[in-house]
């Protein structure tokens, strides 16, 4: 009992922190609960206290309780792995739809060697990066962060992406708005893992 004592105090000392930075799981490392695939669901799994997305194309959308599952400003933090040749995004601000690549948000992408140039820590289709910042088969930190219509990409602590939304943009399905994540099982070859999923919700 005097053993368990100090790791028991510490768990709860470590919860307690968690709880007063404001960082809520999204991931609890056991099952998908809180997340809901699309089309081919197979392709999103736990596997050893990680998200292995491998696949058919699918989308892994978060579904769960946690601020109603709506974000407008927020702070992502997520710890991925790519493997040779892999794609994957982050999709935010988009909803649920059963088939087909999101119509809503944005996608943060995830890609160090696919044969796809947009490469880890852009923002797809709108400001890409051409060089991958990290390897592959290595963990990496991945925040994103949303405060009014500025966005920002870090990978590792550093910036990759920082984009502003123009006045008067007028891109609907590709434009802040408010909404969930989505992560991305890209095509049958690409297998990219996560295991570290939380939020800081803002206020916006």
């Amino acid at each position: 009992m005097k053993t368990c004592l100090p790791i028991l105090i510490t768990l709860a000392t470590l919860a307690q922190l968690s709880a007063e930075e404001g960082w809520t799981n999204l991931f609890n490392g056991k099952d998908l609960t809180g997340w809901t695939a699309s089309e081919n669901k197979k392709s999103c799994k736990v596997q050893d206290g990680k998200i292995v997305l491998f696949g058919p194309r699918s989308h892994l959308f978060y579904t769960g309780d946690f601020n109603d599952g709506i974000f407008t400003d927020f702070e992502l933090k997520l710890e991925v792995m790519t493997t040779p040749g892999s794609n994957s995004g982050v999709y935010f601000h988009t909803k649920y739809q059963e088939k087909g690549w999101p119509g809503k948000g944005y996608e943060a992408q995830v890609n160090n060697t696919h044969k796809d140039p947009k490469k880890t820590g852009g923002l797809y289709a709108v400001k890409d990066n051409f060089k991958a910042p990290v390897s592959d088969n290595e963990w990496f930190d991945y925040n994103i962060i949303v405060q009014g219509k500025r966005i920002q990409i870090k990978i590792n602590g550093k910036t990759i992406t920082d984009y502003t939304e123009p006045e008067g943009l007028n891109r609907p399905n590709r434009q802040l708005d408010k909404g969930t994540f989505a992560l991305q099982a890209h095509d049958p070859k690409s297998k990219v893992l996560y295991r570290v999923i939380k939020v800081k919700a803002g206020k916006g």
